[in-house]
């Protein structure tokens, strides 16, 4: 079965609002994906055509056992990403969250995986290499900054 991309964010949302608020409202999901209800009863309609999704107008909204499995894989993937990029690239944590979420739709089973054997084991063996990697990106982020208000007092 296909499954776009636009239908894992779906599954990912409905499975957070379920595991924060144990109830999954229509008006919840669009305020979460940025989108307006109705485009959310369109996603949820298709979604439960492909057995993804419980969803009965007025009634709740639940995941099946499959769009269970699809929401997590997602969202662990989410999760890697967003610690590879703080912990291992150095990356501000508003901007490796924003960039998970975008990568977690693209990055096949096989190079997840790979990124995280990567980590566990550079965390391990050159935990010194990552921290002074971090260090000097931060410095020269720090020097750009410093550099662009000079530029913008003159």
């Amino acid at each position: 079965m296909e499954i776009s991309k636009r239908e894992e964010e779906y599954l990912e949302a409905i499975y957070l609002l379920y595991k924060r608020k144990g109830i999954i409202r229509i008006k919840d999901i669009a305020k979460k994906l940025r989108v307006r209800p109705p485009s959310v009863v369109d996603a949820l309609k298709k979604l439960s055509e492909k057995g993804l999704v419980e969803y009965e107008k007025y009634d709740r909204i639940l995941l099946t056992e499959k769009g269970r499995e699809i929401a997590e894989k997602t969202y662990s993937k989410h999760l890697l990403l967003t610690e590879f990029f703080i912990n291992i690239l150095g990356i501000p944590p508003e901007i490796a969250e924003e960039d998970a979420c975008q990568f977690e739709h693209y990055v096949h089973e096989i190079t997840a995986e790979r990124i995280r054997e990567f980590a566990k084991y550079i965390q391990e063996q050159c935990p010194y290499v990552i921290k002074q990697f971090i260090k000097e990106h931060i410095e020269k982020e720090e020097k750009k900054s410093k550099d662009s208000s000079k530029v913008e007092e003159v």
